[in-house]
């Protein structure tokens, strides 16, 4: 029977891939952090594992060097579950020795049977076998930062009736020695229904909705109610250990926008627990915001999937260039595309011409200040109830009356961190969609 390692902290992400591949013959462990995973790699010699990348105790890109610096692992095909907003960890990955790189955010239990299958068969050089049409939501080692942003990471799943492109396979290790990996090929697939686990994985995932949104809105008290210092970061680990764990549960049950808004956030709480001066009330509405949307999202529950994707249109307004670029930037990691002006005057013929699913303003610019230039959007028709969000240093009360007053619907303050953006845009652009699908699509 081969040996399965599945390296996760997230409990219930990791028993549903081990009664998955349980089903498929193998025989699984779990560690629930990085320093007893790494200690059971040299205990089980697994014939595959499965590793988390943000891990406790010890992070997963140094788990993966350490053993692929051993030689008796060097082999041992290792797939690799991260988020798809931190590319950089994408990169280290490969470059550590990973064999394969998914976006947990939309990685099903099929899409795990067929890649550890795989990545055995490669191992004991044999051929692979087709992966099942599913989301796609994997990387090859030869992906580049800039591929990234790619709209198949978010892809809708395969009940909406849209066939995929099979997840990308990734380079193929070298064949191992048989002292290295021993009963290396795995047992005969066992047929098992895959929708019939799906719809347990979604109806599990329900049934806890009420108390995991519970548990956000409470962590998310005890984060505005707390003061600087050790409580406060305590209050944002806590916080992120619970997003976290939200994003691999609802990408398993197939609400890939729960799963989608959740990663965002996630990595927005990861920085804010890094750097903890940037948590301030620009940032902190943004995550409270966040976490509103996602309980708009567990009411609508499956009918938020029925959206059909749409190819979203972003205006963005600013006379400084380096501004622009950055928001530019923070908007195309969360995969979202703009147009970028300098001219109030030619932003408003623009949005004359063209519907846009959300609006970034400036507040000072020559000519035509943010205030005015709103003023006159909401006067256009098809501009009424566009989200518009003012980008600027000014944060005192009367700047952020006037915002109100000119018909804004939400500010964010300068200087800006890109993730705080990229969570900002999502949760408007996605509430669009969902509560105006036929905008939306339009």
């Amino acid at each position: 029977m081969s040996k399965v390692l599945i390296i996760e902290d997230d409990p219930i992400v990791a028993r549903a891939y081990q009664r998955r591949l349980a089903k498929e013959g193998y025989q699984v462990d779990i560690c629930p952090d990085g320093q007893s995973g790494f200690y059971r790699i040299h205990e089980l010699n697994p014939e595959a594992i499965l590793l988390d990348l943000m891990l406790p105790k010890m992070h997963g890109v140094e788990i993966l060097r350490k053993i692929r610096a051993q030689r008796q692992f060097q082999k041992t095909p290792v797939i690799v579950l991260t988020n798809a907003y931190v590319p950089n960890l994408i990169h280290e990955a490969f470059q550590a020795g990973a064999n394969q790189v998914f976006n947990k955010a939309t990685l099903t239990p099929r899409q795990i049977v067929d890649a550890v299958r795989n990545a055995m068969l490669s191992a004991a050089g044999e051929p692979t076998a087709q992966p099942q049409a599913s989301p796609a939501a994997s990387w090859a080692p030869e992906t580049q930062v800039s591929d990234f942003h790619d709209p198949a990471l978010f892809a809708e799943p395969p009940f909406h009736g849209r066939a995929e492109e099979a997840s990308t396979q990734a380079g193929r290790a070298s064949t191992p020695t048989p002292a290295s990996t021993p009963n290396t090929t795995p047992e005969p697939l066992q047929f098992v229904d895959d929708a019939e686990f799906q719809a347990e994985l979604l109806r599990t995932f329900m049934e806890n909705a009420p108390d995991t949104l519970a548990g956000l809105r409470q962590g998310l008290q005890e984060l505005l109610k707390s003061q600087d210092g050790p409580a406060r970061l305590e209050a944002v680990l806590d916080l992120y250990r619970k997003v976290h764990a939200l994003t691999g549960a609802a990408g398993m049950a197939g609400l890939y926008t729960i799963s989608q808004m959740a990663a965002a956030l996630e990595v927005l709480l990861k920085e804010l627990h890094e750097k903890p001066r940037n948590i301030n009330p620009s940032t902190l509405r943004t995550v409270a915001q966040a976490i509103d949307f996602i309980g708009e999202l567990f009411a609508k529950g499956v009918e938020a999937e029925q959206a059909q994707p749409s190819s979203t249109a972003i205006l963005v307004v600013d006379d400084e260039i380096l501004s622009r670029r950055a928001i530019a930037y923070a908007l195309e990691k969360a995969d979202l595309k703009c147009v970028s002006v300098e001219d109030p005057c030619l932003a408003l013929k623009l949005a004359s011409e063209n519907p846009f699913s959300l609006i970034f303003l400036d507040v000072q610019m020559p000519g035509m200040d943010g205030f005015e230039l709103c003023s006159k959007i909401r006067t256009l028709p098809t501009h009424k109830h566009t989200p518009i969000i003012f980008v600027t240093s000014l944060t005192d009360f009367k700047s952020r009356a006037k915002s109100t007053l000119s018909g804004g619907n939400d500010f964010i303050a300068k200087p800006f961190m890109f993730i705080e953006l990229s969570v900002k845009a999502l949760t408007y652009v996605l509430r669009g969609r969902i509560s105006n699908p036929q905008r939306a699509a339009a």
